[in-house]
Parts: C-alpha cells; structure tokens; sequence
C-alpha cells in the first residue's frame, strides 16, 4: 500500500502531538492542526488520503469537528475521514455517520485500536481504484483523481512537473475528462461539485476554471473553453483523452 498521509485536527496540546507522533512511528505521515479553518486550509492545499476529526478550538467558520466533516465532505465525498470524540451520546455517534464519517472513536482512546481501524480504513480505500481515476489528456497529460495531481510530461519549450490539485479542482476536472470534446452545462457542475447553483457559487466556479486554464497552458493542444452563456469543454486536438485501465 503507498503512503497514506493523515491530517489530524486535534484541539488539545497534549493529546494532539502524541498522536501525531505515534502515527508518524507508524509509518503515516501526519499534519497536526488546532481548528476547523487550518484543516480546511491544509486540506485544500497539501495531499491529503485519509482525515482524522478530534475535538477542535472554535472559530468564526466552524463552531465542532461536525462542520469540519461537512465541509470537507463538500469538498471529497470519497475522502476517508475516521472521527475521535470525547462525546458518549449515540445521537454524536449517529450524528458522525449522518454526515459522512467512516468510523468513530471515543475517548479515551486505545491507540492500538485507533490505529488498526485506520489501517483498516486506508486499505479499504486504497485496495480498489476505480479504472476511470487515471486519465491520458492529450499528449502530455496525465491526472490521477484518486492522487489528485496533474503530471506534465514536458516538452522542449517547458520542463516536465507534477501539479497538485485541490478536491475541487479535482471533481472539476474529472467531470471534463468523462466528457472529453463535449460541453458541460454550468448548472450540471454547479450541482456536482458545489450542491448548488448559488451566484457566489458561480462566481468561485469561474475561478477555479481559470487556475485549470493555467495547470494546462503548456500543451497548445489542450485547453478549457468556454461556450458563453452555456458551460464549458475540455478540448484536446490530435490525440484524444483516453482512461487508463
């Protein structure tokens, strides 16, 4: 199995660093936040395979780790996400798979435990992946949805390079690769990747179009139009996006 990296968000200073450290011994490279807004931050910037929600500090954007899962299951439905809470109410056990957590745990916890049910978690994730995550965009492309990155493979005019994609820009460019050469309706993707059709919805849509305009820039071949008024299609001139088996 490749390296799972964890992000845990983990109020408490001193139960915090300790998980991280044992899951680091472990072999799971971990990063440790305080509050809601740093795991969304981390989560939308850096690779990550597998959340684990604890008890977090409030902020203005998240009041409990349940606004934490909900957002991050926005963002992933696929994500595996492990919730650790000090709660011993079932309607807070219900409540964690309501919204989408894989697992629970109460504290105070058995590390032994919390870690096996996290290898258990990252090996039912990572055991099957669907034969449609890896696709070939024209020549020089290669995105891997389940990884979420974009490997260029160069060319003489710009050195080859691996982008990282947030879970976002993900979705969104899965859902144009499933459609290669075809437009794809605004309403369609607002509904897919942000639930709903919202005018601020729509205007963050146009910016995460625009840094996928930019990931894809050095292959003239491939590029993202727009068919004004209606949505948008990932175009690919004399080689067509093929799903890797």
């Amino acid at each position: 199995m490749r390296t799972v990296n964890i992000l845990l968000a983990e109020k408490d200073v001193n139960l915090g660093p300790i998980l991280k450290t044992f899951l680091e011994q472990n072999d799971f490279p971990t990063t440790l936040v305080l509050d809601g807004d740093s795991a969304i931050k981390v989560y939308s910037s850096d690779e990550i395979d597998l959340v684990v929600l604890g008890d977090i500090n409030q902020t203005l954007s998240f009041v409990d780790k349940y606004a934490v899962l909900e957002k991050i299951r926005d963002l992933d439905p696929k994500i595996p996400i492990l919730v650790i809470s000090d709660k011993v109410d079932e309607k807070d056990v219900i409540k964690g798979f309501d919204l989408g957590c894989d697992d629970y745990l109460r504290k105070p916890l058995a590390m032994e435990e919390m870690l096996c049910r996290i290898k258990s978690i990252a090996r039912r994730s990572m055991l099957h992946k669907p034969e449609d995550d890896v696709f070939n965009i024209g020549d020089n492309y290669v995105f891997d949805y389940a990884r979420r990155v974009v490997n260029f493979k160069g060319t003489k005019q710009a050195p080859k390079k691996e982008i990282k994609l947030t879970g976002k820009e993900a979705e969104l460019l899965k859902i144009f690769c499933l459609s290669i050469n075809q437009t794809v309706d605004r309403a369609v993707i607002l509904q897919r990747v942000w639930k709903n059709d919202t005018y601020f919805n729509a205007r963050s849509m146009d910016v995460y179009i625009t840094k996928l305009r930019k990931y894809i820039k050095d292959d003239p071949n491939v590029k993202l139009a727009n068919q004004h008024g209606v949505g948008f299609r990932l175009v690919v001139l004399k080689a067509s996006s093929t799903i890797i088996k």
